[in-house]
């Protein structure tokens, strides 16, 4: 049975005046296009397709709230990195963003890397982005491409690098590994 029964999406805004009203909780879940953000809402909320998941970089292209019960939301923020999206639409993610990072409600961070890969500069100005008192979970995402030896390196290097900044896990939507510590985090925060 899902944790997260009532789990639906509220809305995609493009501007902050369409933000849903700054009470409750809520987690920021960002990530470098196609690291796994979608799966990973879908795999922790244990709802297939409540976020829009695609092979394509750089689907999603505004902040999409959904929420998990009254007065607790995740937020789907654009991916970054690779994806094709004209200019002009990335330079509006800046003002979303900002307004995002200074909401009250906002409790916690889930940066989704792909495993393969590890943090990278992108991820790093995501860090650097968050403010200093914000917590931080990387979800070592796709975990299950690796054997147990590579994964467990891929662990201890982003722990190392992250240092005090943040947790870091496995995580694969696929597999489910990992899941249920990420839910507990992530109940936690919005607790």
């Amino acid at each position: 049975m899902s944790r997260f029964q009532q789990a639906r999406f509220l809305i995609s805004a493009a501007a902050p005046a369409q933000f849903p009203a700054d009470v409750g909780t809520e987690v920021a879940f960002a990530g470098r296009s196609n690291a796994g953000k979608s799966s990973a809402i879908n795999a922790i909320a244990q709802r297939q397709g409540l976020a829009r998941t695609s092979k394509t970089p750089g689907r999603t292209r505004l902040l999409n709230f959904f929420e998990l019960e009254p007065g607790k939301r995740l937020v789907d923020l654009p991916g970054y990195g690779y994806a094709s999206v004209p200019p002009q639409e990335r330079r509006t993610w800046g003002p979303l963003l900002d307004a995002l990072r200074t909401r009250a409600s906002l409790q916690g961070l889930f940066l989704i890397v792909d495993a393969r890969r590890g943090l990278s500069r992108g991820d790093e100005e995501l860090l650097d982005w968050a403010p200093v008192t914000q917590r931080v979970h990387v979800l070592l995402s796709k975990a299950d491409k690796l054997n147990r030896s590579e994964a467990a390196a891929v662990l201890r290097a982003a722990t190392h690098q992250l240092g005090a900044r943040g947790t870091a896990q496995l995580f694969s939507a696929l597999k489910g590994t990992g899941v249920r510590q990420a839910q507990e985090v992530l109940e936690h925060w919005l607790d």
